[in-house]
């Protein structure tokens, strides 16, 4: 299958869930409705699917192709659909790369090996290798996902210009710096290169603050609760309304003071029990070893949907 829909790697892409059934299996069908209401949020880019959020750390090979394939017969002729490269090798992430393209998806974001959190930042030529057999396996653009400057599977500024000069087909950047000084140096910086690489931030927390920076888009988990709001606030901080940006974000405030709170590999698992509670998913069910969520926290989200307005 060839490419379907031309991509700008900018604006507003929602990262999706995936429904798993009570024998951990993967539920389509609820998958599939999750898939299209995100899609049919107004003012996207696209979406992203086998990212963080779909739990693709729990996925094998052959369930991120079908992940990717029913996401596209869902809703690829209408919007690009942006597959997760997620390997601790790179033959491995090569091979990944290849089937996405073939299958029909637009770009690719690519995660940093875990192979490479024992001091994987002091070795460039690491991440250079990495990025090129991915690069040499599709013509599809590439998002570099960096991860926080404080942990060994950053690619630190220096590494990145590199990144960028060697493989040219990284397009965009998912920044998740989680550094708010060194965050605005890669938008000043990247997106005013001879071949610009747009950042999209992934800094969902403090999302208006990265947006007034300058970011050209975001790549966000929380958009498979609240797409929309971003839209909102990406939108209204492009028309300099500042007034309206606020307005916006006082609603998204204590939802991600909910997501995103200790610990933070719960942040999906919450965005699903969000779903649940808006009557958009049937079961909040996730792969071990993530469990299910406790009483106080869903009643937490409860408060917080209600205080949001949504």
């Amino acid at each position: 299958m060839s490419q379907k829909t031309k991509i700008h790697l900018e604006g507003v892409i929602p990262a999706t869930l995936i429904a798993f059934d009570e024998n951990f299996e993967i539920n389509e069908s609820a998958s599939r409705k999750h898939i299209k209401e995100c899609a049919l949020t107004k003012g996207i880019s696209a979406i992203t699917v086998n990212g963080h959020s779909s739990e693709i750390h729990a996925c094998n090979f052959e369930e991120q192709k079908r992940i990717l394939n029913f996401s596209l017969d869902e809703v690829g002729d209408t919007l690009p659909v942006i597959n997760g490269v997620y390997a601790d090798g790179s033959i491995e992430a090569a091979k990944i790369a290849k089937m996405s393209e073939l299958n029909g998806a637009s770009a690719l974001l690519c995660f940093p090996p875990q192979s490479m959190s024992m001091g994987g930042h002091l070795r460039p030529e690491m991440a250079i290798e990495h990025f090129t057999r991915i690069a040499d396996a599709t013509d599809l653009p590439l998002i570099c996902f960096n991860y926080p400057s404080s942990g060994n599977l950053t690619y630190p500024f220096q590494t990145l210009l590199q990144l960028f000069e060697k493989v040219p087909s990284i397009k965009a950047i998912k920044d998740w710096s989680n550094d708010p000084m060194l965050h605005e140096k890669h938008i000043k910086t990247f997106q005013n290169l001879q071949n610009p690489v747009n950042v999209l931030t992934t800094h969902s927390s403090w999302l208006m603050s990265s947006l007034v920076m300058g970011a050209k888009g975001l790549l966000s988990g929380a958009g498979s609760v609240i797409a929309s709001l971003q839209v909102d606030l990406f939108f209204a901080i492009k028309n300099n309304d500042l007034k309206e940006a606020q307005k916006i974000n006082d609603k998204i405030y204590p939802l991600v003071q909910v997501f995103y709170s200790p610990p933070f590999l719960d942040m999906h698992n919450r965005m699903k029990e969000a779903l649940v509670l808006l009557g958009l998913m049937d079961k909040a069910i996730v792969r071990p070893p993530l469990m299910k969520l406790s009483i106080q926290e869903i009643n937490a989200l409860k408060k917080a949907i209600r205080q949001s307005g949504i």
